[in-house]
């Protein structure tokens, strides 16, 4: 990330936010946040360099639509915690991942600040094996950013929109959990 110039620009970020949920309570609570923290250097570093970060994950395996108990909000106010700033969630129950609410919190970011999208699973294009349909969704994700870092090193090998159509529109990177990762696999 660090060949990217990010200084005012909105960067979607893939990050691997598929944490345990309890949902025994009235409010679903993260039962391990390691995944939240391992995204943390990435964000942080783009933040810090003055990004308008949006972030994207998805969580368990919703079926292409809206299934509230696989909502990311719990994530969004863990990663708002970590994070020690705000954090937008700009879900809106629809579905419409990348719709009219996701553009206005989107346009609404100010520099150094960070807005977490809606489990990207609750799109049907998000893991379509027709390539018309993940690619229009991979149209509607990347009209977003200005660019893209690709930062959930699990997801890498996946055939979905955010993994391979995005970055054919964007300038992309990888990300620090990436990288490290790759760094593990050249010293075996």
């Amino acid at each position: 990330i660090d060949d990217l110039q990010v200084a005012g620009a909105r960067v979607l970020v893939r990050c691997d936010l598929n944490v345990p949920l309890d949902r025994t309570g009235d409010t679903p609570r993260i039962t391990d946040d390691g995944r939240v923290r391992a995204s943390l250097p990435t964000i942080t570093a783009l933040l810090d360099r003055g990004a308008r970060v949006i972030v994207t994950s998805h969580l368990g395996r919703p079926k292409g639509e809206p299934d509230a108990k696989y909502s990311l909000e719990p994530v969004a106010a863990r990663l708002a915690e970590l994070l020690g700033r705000p954090v937008t969630f700009a879900g809106d129950g629809s579905g419409d991942i990348a719709g009219a609410h996701a553009r206005k919190v989107v346009a609404a970011l100010g520099d150094g600040e960070v807005a977490l999208l809606e489990n990207l699973r609750f799109h049907p294009g998000e893991t379509s094996k027709e390539a018309a349909v993940r690619a229009a969704f991979a149209d509607e994700l990347a009209a977003l950013a200005e660019f893209y870092v690709g930062d959930a090193f699990g997801a890498v090998h996946r055939a979905h929109a955010r993994v391979v159509d995005v970055p054919k529109h964007l300038p992309h990177a990888a990300g620090s959990l990436v990288l490290a990762e790759l760094d593990v696999l050249r010293r075996l």
